[in-house]
């Protein structure tokens, strides 16, 4: 058969032309077919005040991907409200919605072979969820945070959406009236943005600054701020020029990334569920990570920043004072971060950072000098034991006494724990115990927020241990152990816990013990059986039957 070179260009030709002509449809014109195409995965949704801002930015950023010479083609992603969804049925859903994210952004840039993804979030699991796909496709991309909220305001004090949750066990604990319980309720959440402390979506956003997937500073803007706008446009010209230089995810996502990543999250008291989000975007980066490593750096990064839940200020206040920068320069001055690694910029972390200064700005304290820290040492400890083999989380900012023994109270699910607390049921020295709220047992590992914050206002935040094979808001503080694994639904040691059996928790030797002799351990795991699945059908059920344990990020292809 000849090589026939009309034939060819006839067959490409033929190829071409179903496409241009359907892209025509959409805007394109004679000189736009050679330019890259880029996916704008555009995460608004008026849903929740985290994402409500993002579609103007969305917008803005295809106008400067089109002055950058590439057509953007915006497609949505989905998000739901961690915050609104909090002790309800609905929570179920919030992790399971990372996982439909990653999905939702790699299947459209699967199918339509873009060039390079420009992806936005604003709540929780929007950034993680974005982040894996961008392991996944590997192409060219960039991430854009729709930014923090800015606080709310009631007699003197800044307010978060931690704040009316708070109230709320402050209410039941006769600790204050009504009338403050409304006005803290009316004033927490005063525009667009995510939850404004460091709690997951600000730990996330300033993760991925740091693993320079994201433009520097832009992690901790506030949502309404015009320079939020800026930097959006300008994280559209960056992308174009890494399609142009073919500047990829995974060669940035390395495994020193990843530990820049976790220093840093260290040294800003950031939230527990990094401990499930970084292996998660590790795993489909093709990077080994485990929670060893989160163990091995803490002791290295003292907490320096002074932050929400447990702490004062707010990322907007860490913002004017630095930002992730100062932070990350900080940590490159004292040997805890890898300067060499490449960010989307094509400047390596070093490069970006050499016009901050070595200490922070003396002026303020929210971000503490090196020799004066919050903590010495970061605040998210590993603890494993008979009760949590295969590893658990501890998150001890804000805890006066790492230690605590007690006698367990055993409770099947948050809301049955929850109605304890309010009906003050619960007393100083008792060891919650939450199960069958882990990633396949819940499924979908709800956070414990209601419930961990009905204890602060309560007054037991400091007298009451509270661990759970669910995970946590990061806006909870307290002596909460988290991620328990493996969960009760497989038969980890949580499912064969009685109440009234005495439970150590000690932070300090990292260890989470079940006070029962082996052999009654042994007797009640000959006769417990696994619970019948919650649900049978739809996302949930299949959720349930992919999840892998929360010691490997509760990711759903680990085993494919």
């Amino acid at each position: 058969m000849t090589d026939n070179p009309r034939s060819r260009a006839i067959t490409e030709g033929v190829k071409r032309t179903p496409n241009r002509a359907m892209l025509r449809a959409v805007g394109f014109g004679d000189g736009d077919f050679a330019k890259p195409i880029v996916g704008v995965a555009n995460a608004y949704s008026n849903l929740t005040p985290c994402n409500v801002g993002i579609g103007a930015l969305a917008e803005g950023a295809s106008e400067a991907l089109r002055a950058a010479g590439a057509m953007p083609q915006v497609f949505g992603t989905i998000t739901v409200s961690d915050g609104i969804s909090m002790g309800t049925e609905g929570m179920k859903y919030s992790l399971v919605s990372r996982e439909v994210i990653a999905d939702a952004i790699e299947t459209v840039c699967g199918a339509q072979s873009m060039d390079g993804v420009l992806a936005f979030g604003g709540c929780d699991k929007n950034m993680p969820g974005a982040m894996i796909a961008i392991a996944r496709l590997n192409i060219p991309a960039i991430f854009v945070y729709g930014g923090t909220i800015k606080p709310g305001h009631y007699e003197g004090r800044d307010l978060t959406i931690v704040s009316a949750f708070e109230a709320v066990g402050q209410f039941a604990a006769h600790r204050i009236e009504e009338r403050e319980l409304i006005e803290v309720e009316r004033r927490a959440c005063p525009g667009p943005g995510a939850c404004g402390g460091m709690y997951t979506a600000n730990t996330m956003s300033s993760a991925i600054e740091t693993m320079g997937m994201s433009l520097p500073y832009s992690s901790t803007m506030a949502a309404e701020d015009h320079e939020k706008a800026e930097s959006t446009a300008r994280s559209a010209e960056v992308l174009v020029e890494a399609i142009r230089r073919q500047r990829l995810p995974r060669s940035i996502l390395t495994r020193e990334a990843f530990e820049n990543a976790i220093a840093v999250v260290m040294a800003l008291g950031g939230s527990t569920n990094a401990v499930l989000h970084l292996p998660a975007i590790a795993h489909a980066a093709g990077v080994k990570l485990d929670l060893e490593d989160f163990e091995r750096i803490r002791t290295r990064v003292p907490v320096l920043c002074d932050l929400k839940p447990s702490g004062r200020y707010v990322t907007v206040d860490l913002h004017r004072a630095g930002g992730v920068p100062q932070v990350m320069k900080m940590l490159l001055e004292h040997g805890v971060l890898h300067g060499d690694c490449p960010t989307i910029t094509g400047a390596t972390v070093a490069e970006v950072l050499r016009g901050v200064p070595p200490a922070p700005p003396a002026d303020q304290d929210v971000i503490r000098p090196w020799d004066d820290p919050v903590y010495p040492e970061g605040h998210l400890v590993i603890l494993r034991g008979n009760l949590a083999t295969d590893g658990a989380v501890a998150k001890v900012t804000g805890v006066k006494n790492p230690q605590i023994s007690g006698p367990a109270r055993v409770f099947e699910s948050e809301e049955e724990c929850l109605e304890a607390i309010l009906d003050g049921r619960i007393r100083p020295g008792d060891i919650l115990v939450i199960r069958h709220e882990g990633p396949r047992g819940g499924p979908g590992m709800r956070e414990m927020l209601a419930p961990t914050s009905a204890l602060i206002g309560a007054g037991l935040g400091d007298s009451v241990g509270l661990i759970t094979d669910g995970r946590f808001s990061g806006g909870t503080f307290g002596m909460v152990v988290g991620h328990v694994a493996p969960e009760a639904a497989v038969g980890g040691t949580i499912a064969l816990v009685h109440e009234g059996d005495r439970i150590t928790i000690d932070a300090r030797r990292h260890r989470l013990e079940l006070e029962v002799d082996a052999a009654e351990l042994a007797r009640r795991r000959a006769a417990w059986r696994p619970p019948a699945p919650r649900y049978t059908r739809g996302v949930l059920a299949k959720y349930a039957r992919l999840v892998s344990s929360a010691a490997y990020g509760a990711v759903t292809d680990r085993d494919l």
